[in-house]
């Protein structure tokens, strides 16, 4: 983008939050008086409604934006001044659903079983750099050692690593044998690797949400079905109990935690909105009575389609990686998704963006934008469920989503117009998170 044109030389190739917010020594300046000015050619500040602002400058100090002015008029002698001129500007993206302490590959077995957490903790750093890089300056982590991921998370927000706005699940509350414990193993290394976030029972599965908590778990993420990635012939259908299910409902919101649930099987989608659960993860086998619990609960859809998409790829291609309980779970869900999502849509429910990144490769989270189209959606609504949708089901709606005076300046340009073509969200070329610029193509 030839009006992309920005000082660049602030930047290095690994910038981080703390350099780039530095000021000269002996200047009197605090970071906080920092003045920048985007001047933004296209202006989708609030995707709520749509509205394509044209020639605006918005006015950021410090972390934060604090005005929106009419014009091109950002002023040298008093900030920075960023030429977004030509681009399309639109706040930070937010995927809900990602899991960066890992990728799939043909080695995911054995890492399961000789990397460390620390070292997990190191390789999630790589993967939130890459998924900043690509406009997405919020996530939802839904599923990791609590260790790797709390220390990512903490030191992403401290600004020592570069990376999106980390919310964290930790451990996945999960039965004994089920999705989200150790399957596949030896007995004696199953048993070892399993976390204290696996139960049985209505008591020792509200022990297990408090111990999350207690952990730092942000939101408590559950498996109430079983799933395509487990490496077990157990099936899609519903694992927890009834019972179960309602206990870690209440127990987690008693301790004020919200509660999404990984579920692909009907009857365990139904039995996790009846318990007053607040999110569903993938909702591949959901149904007419299932949209009816959606609505009338409120509860959100994270349809996940890149991962149904990917896992359908694998299984089904010359170099399939998966074992045979994987291939045979991911050619029965995968393809069953898209369909799923346009019933949802069409129904009325709730969507949220989330790729289950992680399954998929980090970096390639936008190519969900163009398979949320494929399922029935607009290129806004798609955008709307990355932005103010996703900022709702997180409850971060202050925090993320808009652009706004009083907002963090979590700022996104592309070339294009995403509303003409949702692809061109594939081509990130202007990142800045929290008034920090990462990325200036």
């Amino acid at each position: 983008m030839k009006r992309f044109g920005l000082a660049l030389a602030v930047l290095m190739a690994s910038v981080t939050a703390a350099s780039a917010q530095q000021t000269p020594a002996g200047s009197g300046v605090s970071p906080a008086q920092l003045t920048t000015f985007v001047e933004a050619g296209r202006l989708l500040a609030d995707p709520s409604n749509g509205v394509v602002q044209r020639d605006k400058t918005l006015v950021i100090r410090g972390n934060q934006v604090v005005e929106v002015r009419d014009g091109f008029v950002g002023d040298p002698s008093q900030g920075k001044v960023l030429d977004l001129r030509s681009g399309f500007v639109l706040p930070g993206l937010i995927d809900s659903h990602v899991h960066l302490t890992g990728q799939q590959n043909p080695n995911s077995r054995l890492e399961n079983v000789t990397e460390s957490n620390a070292t997990q903790a190191m390789v999630g750093a790589r993967y939130a750099r890459r998924t900043l890089m690509a406009g997405f300056t919020t996530v939802a982590d839904l599923g990791a050692t609590n260790e790797s991921i709390f220390a990512l998370r903490d030191a992403v927000k401290a600004g020592d690593v570069p990376g999106p706005r980390i919310i964290a699940a930790g451990s996945a509350v999960s039965i004994h044998g089920g999705h989200g414990d150790i399957n596949g193993y030896r007995d004696d290394v199953m048993h070892l690797l399993s976390s204290e976030s696996i139960c049985s029972g209505p008591e020792d599965c509200m022990r297990a949400v408090r111990t999350q908590v207690r952990a730092g778990a942000d939101i408590i993420k559950i498996t109430a079905t079983g799933g395509v990635l487990s490496n077990t012939a157990a099936g899609l259908a519903q694992q927890f109990s009834d019972p179960e299910l309602t206990a870690i409902v209440e127990s987690a919101h008693r301790m004020g935690r919200q509660v999404t649930a990984h579920a692909h099987g009907v009857d365990g989608i139904n039995a996790f909105l009846r318990a007053g659960g607040n999110s569903i993860e993938h909702g591949t086998y959901l149904d007419d009575q299932s949209i009816r619990l959606f609505k009338s609960n409120g509860a959100w859809l994270v349809p996940t389609l890149l991962a149904g998409d990917f896992v359908a790829r694998v299984a089904s291609g010359p170099n399939n990686f998966l074992t045979p309980a994987q291939t045979a779970k991911a050619l029965e869900a995968g393809p069953r998704m898209l369909d799923m999502a346009r019933r949802a849509h069409e129904g009325g429910v709730k969507i949220a963006f989330g790729t289950d990144t992680g399954v998929s490769a980090h970096g390639d989270n936008a190519q969900e934008f163009a398979l949320l189209v494929r399922a029935g959606l607009t290129p806004l609504e798609a955008i709307q469920a990355a932005t103010v949708g996703a900022a709702e089901h997180l409850r971060i709606s202050n925090e993320a989503g808009r652009i706004a005076p009083g907002m963090p300046a979590d700022i996104v340009a592309v070339a294009g117009d995403p509303l003409t073509d949702v692809t061109e969200l594939e081509r990130m070329r202007f990142v800045m998170k929290g008034g920090v610029v990462y990325r200036a193509d």
